[in-house]
């Protein structure tokens, strides 16, 4: 007489299961955290609101202080942006 673990072992659905979980963890791996990242600011970053301003330096690792004033993070944004592309 099979036992419950002989039938959980032969049951398609625990395979199923299991190809499932090993098929996410893979692509979690592959593609991390940053497979859909979120979108920056557009425009002049003078009109950005602070929150903003934070977010661009945080997703780069740039943030130098929590307490920065907000002249200081726009300094420090506009240091790091690239130029725009020439057409």
């Amino acid at each position: 007489m099979p036992t419950p673990l002989d039938r959980a072992m032969q049951s398609r659905n625990a395979f199923l299961g299991f190809a499932g979980i090993v098929t996410a963890v893979a692509a979690w791996s592959i593609w991390g955290g940053d497979m859909f990242p979120a979108e920056d600011p557009k425009g002049d970053p003078a009109m950005w609101a602070d929150s903003e301003l934070k977010s661009w330096l945080e997703r780069r690792g740039l943030m130098p202080d929590k307490k920065a004033t907000r002249e200081e993070l726009l300094e420090r944004v506009r240091a790091n942006m690239r130029p725009p592309p020439r057409t």
